[in-house]
């Protein structure tokens, strides 16, 4: 085994590999660029060096930096994690001339499997079921239309050397194939250095199938059986789960044994997930027998497959989703990567392999999902976590972790531009899965995240939703969900109010850091008591863009009363009643208009986060004083939501717009986003050109309303 090794990653998964190595005895070597100075995984290794710059081809993609680092640190191997070097091929053979061990399969099965196409064309020759499609060499843009229109739409574009949902896009009619292809390929060029596609029928109602797959330098191949990643937004995956549901032991060992099938045929060796898409309508029923016509080179027409399900590609590293497949199995993956890549055989054969129980994992992203999840960045000011048990191999074999948690950051941590958004992963495993269900939403009800927004809630409004609970799994699930998953209100605006205003009054109130009461004279004292007359106090929100006026009065008997303006409830009046709360190291009890809930409550700068059993929300506080005589008007701008770079305007100066229109593309956190006009009008001046980096809150272009 190995003495020391460099991890060429960041973030999570960086510390997660450490985690394994810290308790092998294993010395491990960080690596970081400026932003990640202060990182997690920077403390969680025992030596760290610095190789540049905050951009990822600055740093993390600079291969001879790492490499020169892990010789001169003394380093015998290097892990790659997953993203940045993984699956470079070059990396990999440079790492072998260097005398360094690449923890993961050889150059070559990385080669093989890395080009889509060509791996699609192995793929064929090995006996796995192919999507329909063109996988050729022949990249004008005319020849790859006429090959869709041949196809039949739906087809799905897909960067060939591409992986995380990037550089994909699906195309509805021929049309639209031509722009589709367009942002494809500058999304290809600026994530992978290669803008070559191919071109697969889009099937329709599929589900995300994987299979675990492992392989010795002995010749000796596993498969850690499956993981379900249906449920996606944007290609991406969100919650994962393994065992996938209702899949048939017969289906599980056909699936298992055509991945392995696929590794054998590139000579893999290490940790690898071979993707499978399955046909919704014919899964799990028995499969039909055939083959797929030949689709190397050329356009190939469906006809039965194997088990109805098609190979999509192989994934030469670790995945994201690993967890699941620990969590089922009760190993270490990493464990297990660390042993084959020294040398050692598979510590377990096939027949030794176990399915325990049903595990979820959920990624937790900085994203607002309400915004087609547009990524943000910001200070983790407040990073609650439920209480949860880090990973541990049982003398059975079998996991005992129910909640996980998997980050790479630490509560005051910055998510910044450079990097992806996810901010950690949560991962819960039960006897069943209607046990497992439970534990993920009280699992993310107890996740506090403020300072920038989140998809916690909306992980739990999916975990919830009918289609999740009931295992009707495609990747059609959140579109087909949709009024169940966005622009849902948990708590309620009157309740929202309540709840700052008791938050601000138990502030007022609050001890000082000596622990004695901070308002010794009650003339000074804010509780409104007054020797005539009833105190009123005048207070403004911004809810979910609404503006709300609130009026609290304080009684003679020290009761609150408490009046809110312009929302209205179940009885068609203005919200009104006696407030009253208590607060406990818990967080507060707020009851208020016949209402009444149980809350942990955070303030930043004037965003008041509010985190219930039943959801979570968040409401802005105005400061009647500050904005006294500001008026507002609809300017002529349109800003960066984002830092990031201007791919590229759609519009020039002196055209006229409609609301909605696209007027440009920008590149942040390694995705593209298309900037539309928030309202008609005519373009008056372009303030940028495209490559220019922009910091959030930048005016693009100015606009002139009509």
């Amino acid at each position: 085994m190995f003495k020391k090794i460099l991890i060429a990653n960041r973030g999570e998964i960086a510390c997660r590999v450490a985690a394994t190595c810290a308790r092998l005895g294993i010395k491990t070597v960080a690596v970081y660029s400026d932003a990640d100075a202060q990182a997690k995984h920077v403390a969680s290794c025992d030596e760290a060096v610095y190789i540049g710059a905050s951009s990822p081809k600055e740093s993390y993609l600079r291969w001879e930096k790492i490499i020169e680092t892990a010789v001169a640190t003394g380093a015998q191997a290097i892990h790659p994690g997953y993203g940045f070097l993984s699956e470079n091929d070059a990396f990999a053979t440079a790492c072998q001339a260097a005398g360094l061990v690449f923890i993961g399969p050889p150059a070559s099965a990385i080669q093989a499997m890395g080009l889509k196409a060509e791996s699609k064309q192995l793929m064929e020759k090995a006996g796995v079921p192919l999507v329909p499609g063109y996988h050729g060499a022949n990249q004008d843009p005319a020849y790859l239309q006429g090959a869709a229109d041949q196809i039949g739409y739906p087809v799905l574009i897909k960067a060939s050397a591409g992986g995380g949902g990037k550089g994909m896009r699906i195309v509805e009619s021929s049309q639209d194939f031509a722009a589709a292809l367009g942002s494809c390929k500058r999304e290809a060029i600026n994530s992978f250095g290669d803008d070559a596609v191919l071109i697969e029928k889009y099937v329709l109602r599929p589900r995300h199938i994987e299979i675990q797959v492992f392989g010795d330098t002995q010749g000796n191949y596993v498969y850690l059986f499956e993981r379900d990643c249906s449920v996606q937004r944007r290609h991406q995956k969100v919650l994962e789960e393994a065992p996938a549901p209702g899949l048939s032991e017969e289906m599980r060992q056909q699936m298992g044994e055509t991945a392995v099938a696929a590794a054998r045929a590139v000579n893999y060796v290490g940790a690898g997930t071979v993707e499978f898409i399955v046909e919704t309508e014919q899964f799990p029923a028995e499969p039909p027998q055939g083959k797929l016509a030949p689709s190397g080179g050329s356009v190939a027409h469906a006809v039965a497959s194997v088990g109805a399900y098609y190979f999509m590609e192989m994934n030469t590293r670790l995945q994201v989703e690993h967890p699941v497949t620990e969590a089922i199995t009760g190993l270490d993956l990493v464990e297990w990567q660390l042993l084959v890549a020294s040398g050692e055989p598979l510590p377990l054969k096939q027949e030794q392999l176990r399915i325990t129980g049903h595990a979820i994992e959920a990624r937790i992203c900085a994203e607002n999902p309400d915004n087609q999840f547009l990524p943000t960045t910001g200070r983790l000011k407040v990073y609650g976590l439920p209480e949860h048990v880090t990973f541990e191999r049982t003398a059975g074999g079998n996991s005992a972790v129910n909640v996980r948690v998997d980050s790479g950051v630490r509560e005051g941590d910055t998510i910044s531009p450079y990097y992806d958004s996810m901010i950690a992963k949560l991962i819960v495993h039960g006897a069943t899965r209607e046990q497992a269900l439970a534990r993920m939403d009280d699992a993310l009800a107890k996740t506090h995240i403020v300072g920038l927004n989140t998809n916690v809630q909306f992980l739990r409004y999916v975990v919830r939703s009918d289609s999740f609970a009931s295992a009707n799994l495609d990747t059609g699930l959140i579109p087909r969900e949709q009024a169940a998953l966005f622009n849902q209100e948990p708590v309620g605006a009157a309740l929202a109010v309540a709840a700052a205003i008791a938050h601000t009054l138990h502030a007022e109130s609050a001890q000082t850091d000596s622990g004695q009461t901070a308002w010794t004279d009650p003339w000074n004292k804010r509780d409104g008591w007054q020797s005539h007359g009833i105190h009123a106090r005048a207070f403004e929100f911004e809810f979910h863009g609404k503006k709300i006026a609130a009026q609290l009065r304080y009684l003679h008997d020290g009761a609150l009363y408490l009046t809110v303006g312009d929302v209205l409830n179940d009885a068609g009046n203005h919200a009104i009643g006696a407030l009253s709360y208590s607060h406990t190291g818990a967080g507060f009890d707020i009851s208020f208009s016949k209402h009444r809930v149980i809350a942990e409550i955070y303030k930043n700068n004037d965003v008041v986060g509010i985190f219930t059993a039943k959801g979570a929300t968040q409401i802005t506080a105005i400061d009647l004083l500050e904005h006294a005589g500001e008026t507002h008007e609809e300017g002529g701008r349109l800003t960066a939501p984002m830092p990031g770079k201007v791919v590229s305007f759609s519009v020039k100066a002196g055209d006229t717009v409609v609301k909605g229109q696209a007027l440009a593309v920008m590149d942040a956190m390694k995705m593209e986003h298309t900037i539309a006009s928030p309202t008609d009008g005519v373009v008056q001046e372009l303030l940028y050109q495209p490559g220019d980096q922009v910091v959030e809150g930048a005016e693009l272009l100015k606009l002139l309303k009509q």
